[in-house]
């Protein structure tokens, strides 16, 4: 058994973060990662990171950060949390410059800023459009530095508990197929997002919201996780991301009738809207019959010019080439909706603390809350370094003081994973056992169609009693042949799914309770927002018959609700 002072769970932007404040502020820190590092999720961001730097316009501020962000999230956002990100946003972000972030500059050599949907200013710091990979090569390299360990390959089955308090993980080796136990003074999860709970999205195949399952199951409540962002442009087959950063650049969207449509939804913000307004937008124009195919519509960047374009958005360019075979240059790229977000996750206050003692969370794991019912574009790299730097800290400052945890508990966790995966494995063998992928494909079904841009109750009541009937298939019937050991993926893309339907029905049941519009949550049976009544937070507890959902004010300070124009 390894022992460390704090385990970081996740090698994304957020986890390094965290693991690099919690080793700069004195702790004993490993990072145990599904994947190497720069294999995380984090370097597929393209557009860039917020801050209000005043670089583009002098007058930006730290307030109408907050502000923008506060009214992009339909106003469920805390907005003490908000202001303090906002506030931290500056100094995050020039401190990674000065760790060596190769921003994209001015010509007098400062950090070059662009606009993004739903902002007043062009505050979006980037480096071309390669900012997450950029971000993460920085991150990563401040952490080797720094000697900080990392367990490679690994995937974290079971949060280990000793009474109340978290106290490790029981993980299993990919590279040895063994399980592998990890104890620690303060365990932070930085897992990523849930976007393979859906049929299309822009994520990893790793991004499958395992770690906010392994959270859930310890105790942690979800929140908010039936706000999910659907991002406007991905690309037509495969959704791939097309970055907001196309648009920022000047980007239009075109209808099969050669209309720029955003003038009918959002005549101000045009393409830069906030994300939710543009993809109901692109989606309406497609099921009204002015889509290409029935599918998609056009993103044409051609007016930038071939210079611009290859200076500013080189891998939109190759990705157009690529996938779909569209030189961007000359010709318009396919663009459809898809998954890119999960709003919600592992409930966290503002210094990255759950409810449970000795666990903590950060990035697109956790909730803590500035994205409300809406994430603005360039706010979520910024939120992994905001809120890592602060959950590292939290978790080395708590980890100082507390004791190291005993082997009994780990043997018994142990155990327990032993059973399940013996389960998996011995119904593997039998003619009728589920089989994981199936029951996954029928789960990504079901959140597509049923829990997607547009919802109803009769769709959402369908999708709950689909996803319950989904999850007692899983555990009473699926089955998987045991393979070799090393890297049996099918394995633990067994155990994931699991966890993956537990955190389907979180989504599921808490769009299916909240009975307004509001951001990302489109309700066509209640399509306004509901302050009244719904001004509030949705907190899912776990239990095996399905979430029970509990509810928590939103914090105001400044800024009032009020109509949410563009």
């Amino acid at each position: 058994m390894e022992r460390h002072g704090v385990l970081v769970v996740g090698g994304g932007l957020a986890g390094l973060r965290a693991a690099v404040e919690a080793k700069l502020s004195g702790a004993d820190v490993a990072v145990l990662s599904l994947v190497y590092p720069m294999r995380s999720h984090s370097v597929a961001a393209q557009g860039g990171i917020n801050a209000a730097l005043g670089n583009a316009d002098p007058t930006d501020s730290w307030e109408r950060h907050a502000f923008d962000t506060i009214k992009g999230a339909d106003y469920l956002a805390d907005q003490d949390a908000v202001e303090e990100y906002a506030r931290d946003a500056i100094e995050r972000v020039l401190e990674l410059d000065r760790w060596g972030v190769p921003f994209s500059r001015t010509e007098d050599g400062r950090i070059a800023q662009r606009p993004f949907g739903g902002a007043a200013f062009p505050r979006t710091c980037y480096a071309a459009d390669h900012t997450g990979h950029a971000v993460m090569h920085t991150l990563y390299q401040q952490s080797l530095r720094l000697g900080i360990t990392f367990y490679d390959e690994r995937v974290a089955l079971k949060l280990v508990k000793e009474g109340e308090r978290v106290v490790g993980v029981v993980a299993m080796n990919l590279r040895t197929g063994e399980l592998e136990s990890y104890a620690a003074r303060a365990v932070v999860m930085a897992t990523g997002g849930a976007g393979r709970i859906y049929a299309r999205t822009t994520n990893s195949h790793h991004s499958t919201g395992f770690g906010m399952a392994l959270a859930y199951w310890a105790g942690a409540p979800l929140e908010d996780m039936e706000f999910i962002q659907f991002h406007p442009t991905t690309l037509y087959g495969t959704n791939i991301l097309i970055s907001e950063a196309a648009r920022g650049e000047g980007g239009v969207l075109l209808n099969n009738r050669g209309e720029r449509f955003m003038a009918r939804y959002a005549p101000e913000k045009m393409e830069l809207a906030p994300r939710d307004i543009v993809a109901r937008s692109i989606y309406r124009e497609v099921l009204e019959g002015r889509g290409f195919e029935g599918e998609y519509v056009h993103l044409d960047i051609t007016g930038l010019g071939e210079d611009r374009i290859m200076e500013r958005l080189p891998q939109i360019w190759e990705l157009a080439l690529k996938f779909a075979g569209v030189d961007a240059r000359y010709e318009p790229i396919p663009v459809q909706p898809g998954h890119h977000y999960t709003m919600g996750g592992i409930d966290t206050d503002k210094h990255g603390r759950t409810e449970v003692p000795g666990l903590y969370a950060a990035g697109e794991c956790a909730c803590v809350s500035v994205h409300g019912a809406n994430r603005l574009g360039g706010n979520s790299l910024l939120e992994c370094v905001v809120f890592g730097k602060r959950a590292g800290e939290s978790a080395s400052s708590d980890a100082a003081s507390a004791s190291d945890p005993p082997s009994g508990p780990f043997e018994e966790a142990e155990r327990e994973v032993e059973a399940w995966i013996g389960r998996l494995v011995e119904r593997g063998g039998e003619e009728r056992a589920e089989n994981p992928y199936h029951l996954r494909a029928e789960m990504q079904r079901v959140m597509w169609e049923k829990v997607g841009i547009f919802r109803d109750e009769e769709g959402l009541s369908a999708a709950v009693a689909e996803l319950k009937s989904i999850r007692k298939r899983y555990w009473e019937g699926a089955g998987v042949r045991s393979g070799g050991k090393t890297f049996n993926v099918a394995l633990y893309d067994a155990l994931a799914t699991g966890g993956m339907i537990d955190v389907a029905l979180a989504v599921a049941s808490g769009a299916l309770a909240r009975r307004e519009s509001r951001g990302a949550h489109y309700r066509t049976d209640y399509p306004r927002r509901d302050d009244e009544n719904w001004l509030k937070h949705t907190l899912a507890r776990f239990t095996p018959d399905g979430p029970v959902l509990e509810y928590r004010p939103v914090v105001i300070t400044r800024w009032p609700p009020r109509e949410r124009k563009y």
